[in-house]
């Protein structure tokens, strides 16, 4: 396939689903890192991660899909993103692989397709085992509550 006839997705879990982002936002992929929490932060920004000296906000994935949380005792992988802003950290269960799938296998979300998903993904590739979900990555890291809204901070 060229370029012109397939994208490059970077894949992670959440809650067993299999989501991807355009590979060439991801900055990077990482362990569990300590984070340091935010007070009066919105539900979904779990903390603040020390990335070699950059101070990187980590938006957590199920709760920004509104996925029940991870169970106790298992810590979150970090996939690093690009943004406008500056680099987030989204908390994800596992790291996938870099899938590299064609364009024409791209369908738009259905209509019935509701709740904070909805505005997330993008649409879905169909693989031959299962739907890999394209997440909106600007729309993911937008999160605010009841303050101003929460995207990097730098």
């Amino acid at each position: 396939m060229t370029e012109a006839q397939s994208r490059q997705y970077c894949t992670f879990q959440v809650d067993g689903l299999l989501f991807g982002v355009d590979v060439e936002r991801v900055q990077e992929v990482l362990r569990y890192q300590e984070m340091t929490r935010v007070p009066l932060a919105p539900r979904e920004v779990r903390g603040l991660i020390n990335l070699r000296g950059q101070i990187v906000t980590a938006i957590d994935l199920r709760r920004r899909l509104e996925i029940a949380d991870r169970p106790a005792g298992e810590r979150p992988m970090n996939v690093v993103i690009d943004t406008e802003d500056g680099s987030v950290s989204l908390l994800v269960d596992r790291i996938g692989e870099v899938l590299e799938v064609p364009i024409d296998s791209f369908e738009r979300p259905p209509e019935t397709l509701i709740g904070p998903a909805r505005e997330l993904i993008l649409g879905a590739h169909k693989l031959p085992d299962r739907l890999l979900l394209v997440l909106d990555i600007d729309r993911a890291v937008e999160v605010s509550g009841d303050g101003p809204r929460v995207v990097a901070i730098r």
